[in-house]
């Protein structure tokens, strides 16, 4: 008990804590427009990267290799350009009232006049194939299909979205929700051109004016970026601190995600984290990885592991920071349930020290870019906040929204951790 007490007063007086203008500084610039989301739009991820590079570089970490980059490649769908819906001559604002369908196709120009499907025949195959081949001949000029989900009760919806998208791989879809909306990346375009729409915003029955470009970007080249800190002592084992650095980028040329939360945060805590090993070598080797391609399906994540610039039975654990903007409720650690002695150490600690309110178990997910290197037999926790910021992968998830309430105790839990590990 008197070494933890000992190592809560060390804790106070490093010049780690207290970094927080540091850590908003970080978070803030890759929210900027300028980083254009971090997506693929105006290659708003290299420039993040090249960002995140200099980070490490001012502070001395230095790369893994003679490079702090990692080069993969991807396809994307992307819309570049600007967009609009406008229905009697009013816009309807992109992100807020509208989002197209991640892997939806533009339309150029085009007019849609949307026949609608009964809340009683939302699952009636045969009824939608009907549908589906009057709107195909543009019967009565309606040429799209519309779901009305504020309609629906939450078992319905369930049941009902697979199917909406296999309709929407034969003609165009609206679906009308009174719920926030969750954007993603698209890997391709299977689907014609797929729009969600707040109820609030829209009007049954008129036309509905639409100029949408979407682009298919091929072998796409991202990059992780990686920096390593050496044991003060030679040492074969290696801890590695990742963050993914994209987010979602544009969605049409006036249109971004900031990705304040998710993963700016964590992306600025991976540097803050360096700068403290940086000053205070651990006994083992320190990696920090920013991935890219997470949002895109674990893409860089899963490239590394496949392409490992050290030996992956070498790291002794790995811990993966996303959502590190808040922690007013705590935190929770995926992987939990697997790694039962090191989440008791986690445990432990925050008990001891009485830093969170409280660190929450939970099983493996394949949700963020840990699970590849667990599917290799890598120990490692994902980890993020719990708290009232409630925005993700939406238009509001910005900087402005971020508290960092519990930033300190997140990396002051993490470091004692890292030194408690069992040999």
């Amino acid at each position: 008990m008197r070494s933890l007490l000992l190592a809560a007063i060390l804790f106070s007086s490093s010049a780690t804590f207290g970094q927080i203008e540091e850590v908003r500084r970080i978070t803030e610039q890759l929210c900027s427009p300028e980083f254009h989301g971090r997506g693929y739009v105006n290659k708003g991820d290299s420039i993040a990267a090249v960002f995140l590079a200099d980070e490490f570089a001012k502070i001395g970490v230095k790369p893994y290799k003679k490079s702090y980059f990692q080069y993969f490649e991807l396809n994307v769908n992307v819309f570049p350009d600007e967009m609009s819906l406008n229905q009697n001559g009013r816009e309807l604002i992109p992100g807020k009232e509208f989002v197209v369908d991640p892997s939806s196709k533009g339309a150029k120009n085009a007019r849609l006049l949307a026949k609608e499907i009964p809340s009683d025949k939302v699952l009636d195959i045969s009824f939608i194939q009907r549908a589906i081949s009057e709107v195909s001949a543009g019967f009565e000029g309606k040429n799209t299909l519309l779901f009305d989900y504020t309609k629906l009760s939450a078992d319905t919806l369930k049941e009902l979205r697979g199917l909406v998208a296999e309709v929407a791989t034969l003609v165009p879809v609206i679906e009308l929700i009174d719920t926030k909306f969750t954007w993603a990346v698209g890997r391709d375009q299977r689907y014609k051109l797929y729009l969600q729409i707040q109820d609030s915003a829209f009007q049954k029955g008129e036309y509905l004016d639409v100029n949408i470009n979407a682009e298919i970007l091929p072998d796409y080249q991202s990059q992780n970026v990686i920096a390593y800190i050496p044991a003060k002592k030679k040492c074969s084992e290696t801890i590695v601190f990742t963050a993914h650095y994209d987010h979602l980028g544009r969605m049409g040329a006036n249109t971004y995600f900031p990705g304040a939360n998710d993963n700016a945060s964590g992306t600025a805590m991976l540097i803050t984290m360096a700068r403290y090993f940086k000053e205070n070598p651990s006994q083992y080797n320190i990696a920090f990885i920013a991935f890219a391609g997470e949002e895109a399906g674990l893409v860089g994540s899963k490239y590394f592991v496949e392409n490992p610039l050290f030996k992956l039975n070498k790291i002794k654990f790995l811990l993966n920071l996303d959502i590190m903007g808040s922690g007013e409720e705590g935190i929770t650690a995926v992987n939990a349930t697997v790694f039962e002695e090191q989440f008791a150490l986690l445990q432990k600690i925050n008990s001891e020290l009485d830093l969170l309110a409280k660190v929450k178990k939970r099983g493996p997910s394949a949700n963020s870019d840990h699970y590849w290197f667990t599917e290799k037999g890598v120990p490692a926790f994902f980890i993020y906040t719990m708290g009232p910021n409630k925005h993700y992968h939406d238009v509001f998830d910005e900087y402005e929204e971020l508290s960092f309430k519990e930033y300190d105790d997140i990396t002051r839990l993490l470091i004692e951790f890292v030194k408690q590990l069992p040999n």
